[in-house]
């Protein structure tokens, strides 16, 4: 055989060779699917589940309270999500939670007994709005001010920051609750715009929208990915680094604002205790969703499938009548498992 047409037909069996057949294509697209969606599919297994084991799971009433509990949860692990993503973290969301729904519950507060601050006049909702946000935008440039240039890790700078602010709002209201909210503030957290769909979730669909638009159509997700995946790199690449960090802690304190002003709406009062171990559940959120806290890897839909996962594991439990201590350990074992899991697909990539 002439060696050209003897090159030809070699070239010819490695082709065919290295074409896969349809059958054992599909199954690995399959795979491909079910290892970026296994999130939701756990999720849609949860659901199948719970809605055999109570038949009060898939009632209205349960669903709506369920999204509208995990809501200001979710608002919270948006904003967690881009600081995982920049292989950071927030510990103090939590506490910017409590500061901010003392310090707008106060502005709102009825004339009457047990007012915090008796000289003042019952300010518009709006005004309160602006405040607690203030907190959050205030707290998070502190915060990502320290992390940029002084260089301290980012678990240390909101630990600290954690403690002060909590401090902060047992000192405004002397650890006191604040009550008699005004009716239109409370209407933000308890009221519908949209028949059907409470407020608190219609907030938390906004910021979902927000986050993703924000994370895959602007340079400043684009930076932020760059920044988790490669810092030096992303240097290099021309990406201010420092003040990306300040947007990036920014945006997560005042998400987590935003959180304490609708639980304060929503509770009818402001009070320092606030959001305890909130900053748990977002963090758990954001890493079952596929967040990689080694950076750079992140997905919004990850997020949402990952509160309302934990959101359906709770009210389960719940309504099994299981004790809250139980629920505590079950969500343990779901965030050292996911954390366990990023690692070992870390592992295989490097």
């Amino acid at each position: 055989m002439p060696p050209v047409k003897l090159e030809k037909t070699l070239h010819k069996g490695c082709d065919n060779m290295s074409t896969k057949p349809a059958s054992v294509q599909k199954v690995s697209d399959f795979k491909k699917f079910a290892n970026q969606n296994s999130i939701w599919l756990v999720l849609i297994l949860m659901i199948v589940i719970m809605s055999f084991a109570s038949p009060t799971f898939l009632t209205r009433v349960n669903i709506t309270n369920l999204l509208t509990t995990e809501s200001i949860k979710g608002i919270m692990a948006i904003g967690v999500m881009f600081c995982i993503l920049s292989r950071g973290i927030d510990l103090s969301t939590a506490s910017v939670l409590a500061l901010s729904s003392v310090i707008s519950a106060s502005l709102v507060q009825e004339v009457g007994s047990g007012k915090l601050f008796p000289d003042l006049p019952v300010m518009p909702a709006v005004v309160a709005v602006a405040a607690g946000l203030m907190v959050g935008l205030i707290c998070g440039a502190i915060n990502g001010w320290l992390i940029a240039y002084t260089k301290i890790p980012p678990f240390i700078a909101t630990l600290g920051s954690a403690l002060a602010v909590r401090a902060l709002a047992q000192l405004y209201t002397n650890a006191y609750p604040v009550p008699r909210l005004s009716n239109s503030f409370k209407y933000i957290g308890q009221g519908s715009m949209i028949p059907g769909i409470p407020n608190v979730v219609l907030v938390f669909l906004v910021v979902l929208a927000v986050g993703g638009f924000l994370l895959t159509q602007t340079r400043y997700g684009k930076n932020i990915y760059a920044i988790g995946g490669n810092e030096t790199a992303a240097r290099v690449a021309g990406v201010n680094v420092e003040m990306n960090l300040i947007k990036l802690y920014t945006f997560c304190s005042f998400c987590a604002a935003l959180g304490g002003v609708l639980l304060a709406a929503r509770s009818g009062s402001g009070n320092s205790t606030l959001g305890f171990n909130y900053e748990l559940d977002a963090i758990a959120a954001a890493t079952v969703g596929g967040t990689s806290h080694y950076g750079g890897v992140a997905r919004i839909s990850g997020v949402l499938a990952g509160i309302l996962l934990l959101g359906i594991i709770n009210n389960g439990l719940l309504l099994l009548g299981i004790s809250p201590y139980i629920q505590q350990i079950v969500k343990g074992v779901i965030i050292i498992g996911a954390v366990v899991f990023d690692m070992r697909k870390h592992a295989k990539k490097a």
